[in-house]
């Protein structure tokens, strides 16, 4: 491809000299970098791209992107103003991969929690509407009910090589509409910046990522921006930050709620134990139009995330009574309110869910109290990840003490940090005249939580979710709850057989 076509899809000014000059790859690692590279400097949170330029070039780079000029020789590479090289590397990757969002119709979900689960009914609703649909996020990436081998990093919103890549694989597979989250780091870092979306979509602001952004303004601001980009937007209005969105927004709102106001309405809920829910849609954008809808999952937290991604679908004028079918049918996502089911027999219900911040874990066991069955004990299993915000953990300590009967705290991704020290911080939350334990080895808690707990009891493992790993001082590791649990009822159902 010529160098000034490249550049021109980013608003890069290209000198005429160097229009033609014919290049075969961007790259933003130097390692990585080839003979007919353009190596593109980012300066990230630990390392600057601007210290690597001569490995670049020794590499075989041809072009150079930087923020900062130089005036040393470059070793005969061309170097290249660009004011913001973050806002520019999504558009340049775009170009490269042939400029797939111009092909398929494009929508954003943000927001602190609910993004996977919004986003993966989404596309259930549309494969099983008819759509060839896409999705992009935590879980990783689909086509259909294909999973795609391009996302590999396993971020909530992929770097932009990895992200353009997939997009490009989808559209030449025939993609009509992709449904992606899209993190509050990926609008400021310019991730989705060559994305014109469609259709976004907020499903609540909470305290989180304050490690990243100075403060919870900051994060709102952040996720105001994918209000920027699109054509229109759907927002609970029920959450926190809701109402602002809807005041603040660049586009045409469509409004969600399980109260009292809204242009779609979750009425007459009605919930059936830890199995499934059921509500009236009501919805008043075209007259006035009343539709029962029963998902196969339980909590508030489904109500309204399935009310959202239904709004979406009638915004696209997916068949209501189809989306509504395809909704009764999902078999929700992996690690958010996940039961743990064996092929035995079992006295207890245990859950795996994602819940990681404040709200999610209040939101969580909230919904585990409602529909408990009367007298049923709570047991939480839950933990902080180190390396992160350090304020939340006192806060999710106190929540937990008030909603759940018996606390086990314990680790969650202490990554450089000691995980003594993480438990301590949750312990300075945790109401010391209520039940509660530490059993810092994760694995050694889960066990101890499944084989010692009282019969009938509801044990919640939270934090991991649907991650198959642990990430400790040494790196990464395998460590996939789900088996763990497994195998924990597995011995206690053994262990009461033989009385």
């Amino acid at each position: 491809m010529l160098l000034g076509k490249l550049l021109g899809a980013a608003d890069i000014l290209c000198p005429k000299e160097y229009e033609n000059i014919e290049v075969d790859n961007i790259v933003t690692d130097s390692r990585k970098a080839t003979i007919g590279s353009v190596f593109v400097c980012l300066k990230g949170r630990s390392d600057d791209g601007h210290a690597h330029i001569d490995e670049a070039i020794k590499a075989g780079a041809s072009v150079i992107v930087a923020e900062r000029m130089r005036d040393e020789c470059v070793g005969g590479a061309a170097i290249i103003y660009c004011d913001n090289t973050r806002h520019a590397i999504s558009r340049l990757y775009n170009y490269r991969f042939g400029e797939p969002t111009k092909k398929m119709k494009m929508v954003g979900v943000t927001g602190t929690n609910g993004k996977t689960s919004v986003t993966e009914m989404l596309r259930w609703i549309f494969f099983k509407s008819g759509y060839k649909a896409g999705s992009i996020g935590t879980l990783g990436s689909f086509l259909g009910n294909e999973r795609l081998s391009t996302h590999v990093s396993g971020m909530t919103t992929p770097e932009p090589e990895e992200l353009y890549r997939t997009l490009s694989l989808m559209a030449e597979e025939g993609a009509e509409i992709v449904f992606m989250e899209v993190s509050s780091h990926s609008l400021v870092e310019g991730r989705v910046d060559a994305i014109e979306f469609d259709t976004a979509v907020f499903t609540n602001l909470t305290r989180d990522h304050l490690d990243f952004h100075k403060d919870i303004e900051e994060y709102f601001l952040a996720k105001l921006e994918l209000f920027k980009k699109s054509r229109r937007g759907v927002v609970n209005v029920g959450a926190e930050f809701g109402k602002r969105v809807v005041s603040e927004a660049f586009c045409p709102i469509f409004t969600c709620s399980d109260g009292v106001e809204g242009d779609f309405l979750a009425e007459n809920i009605k919930m059936n134990g830890s199995e499934s829910a059921e509500y009236d849609m009501v919805c008043s954008i075209d007259g006035c139009e009343r539709s029962r809808v029963f998902i196969p999952m339980a909590g508030k937290f489904a109500i309204i995330n399935s009310l959202e991604a239904l709004a979406v679908a009638k915004l696209f004028e997916v068949d209501t009574h189809k989306a509504i079918l395809a909704l009764s049918e999902f078999q929700g996502v992996s690690g958010r309110m996940e039961r743990v089911v064996t092929d035995t027999d079992s006295d207890l219900d245990v859950f795996i869910d994602y819940a990681h911040t404040p709200d999610a874990l209040e939101g969580t066991l909230r919904s585990a109290r409602e529909f408990r069955r009367d007298g049923q004990k709570i047991t939480l299993l839950f933990g902080c990840g180190g390396d992160r915000d350090r304020g939340k953990r006192k806060e999710m300590g106190r929540i937990a003490s008030s909603l759940a009967d018996l606390v086990i705290v314990t680790s969650d991704n202490p990554r450089s940090e000691d995980k003594m020290q993480i438990i301590s911080d949750i312990l300075k939350g945790i109401d010391k005249e209520k039940p509660y334990t530490v059993i810092a080895d994760r694995e050694t808690a889960i066990k101890t939580a499944i084989e010692f707990a009282r019969e009938g009891e509801m044990v919640i493992l939270a934090g991991k979710g649907h991650e198959k790993y642990e990430i400790n001082s040494e790196g990464k590791h395998s460590f996939d709850e789900y088996i763990i649990a497994l195998a924990s009822m597995k011995r206690r159902y053994e262990k009461h057989k033989k009385g």
